[in-house]
């Protein structure tokens, strides 16, 4: 996704309507991210092909182990590539393992397991200000009466945010530490941290997504 640069400036950036994530093959081996998600059972993985080239693989865990519904979907990440870490201002996607909470966009609420919030009009924000208590947070406000730095911040409607789920880097609003992390509609383009993939394919994903889904990034 495209932000606005400031000296601060925020670093990015199964229901039965989702038929069409249907298993590829048996069960597979465990797959490069088994031993770091915990508990989870929806994982959306992302690994680098290069540059700000990834592709998305899903998949499913149950009794008989982990099951691509989907692989190989192409995927664009930071315009820097992936690091290691999120920072304010650095335009790479963060590697690691990431809650995928709830979700937002400009469009209606395509269904799925996630809490969603429509984007209505100009006044939906995510604060990028981290001398704020708002900073990585949805916040709702003309920008004039906005009690944060909008500079520092991402206005959320945009043709990027159709659909986005947010990732949950940064939860504990470390300054500095990068915020406004989202998986979203893609324009074609390196984001700024994102992790963007055509809009069809991010719906399909988004009705299938259940409260305790993760997504994890590697450029292995």
């Amino acid at each position: 996704m495209r932000r606005f640069l400031a000296p601060l400036a925020i670093a990015a950036c199964l229901t039965s309507a989702a038929l069409s994530l249907a298993p590829t093959g048996g069960a597979a081996g465990a797959p490069w991210f088994a031993n770091a998600v915990g508990n989870a059972t929806q994982v959306v993985s992302v690994v680098s092909t290069g540059g700000s080239n990834a592709t998305i693989d899903i998949y499913q865990r149950s009794a008989a182990g982990w099951q691509a519904l989907r692989t190989g979907v192409p995927t664009h990440v930071g315009s820097a590539g992936m690091a290691a870490q999120a920072r304010s201002g650095v335009p790479a996607t963060p590697m690691g393992v990431y809650t995928l909470d709830s979700a937002f966009g400009t469009a209606p609420n395509p269904g799925g397991g996630l809490p969603y919030t429509q984007v209505s009009g100009p006044n939906y924000w995510w604060s990028g200000d981290d001398h704020s208590p708002t900073f990585n947070s949805m916040q709702v406000c003309a920008k004039a009466q906005c009690p944060f730095n909008t500079a520092a911040s991402e206005n959320l409607n945009i043709p990027q945010y159709k659909h986005a789920v947010v990732m949950g880097v940064n939860k504990n609003k470390t300054p500095g530490g990068g915020s406004a992390f989202f998986f979203h509609t893609t324009d074609g383009k390196p984001t700024e941290g994102c992790v963007a993939v055509d809009d069809a394919q991010l719906v399909s994903i988004m009705k299938w997504l259940q409260p305790g889904g993760v997504i994890a990034i590697t450029n292995r």
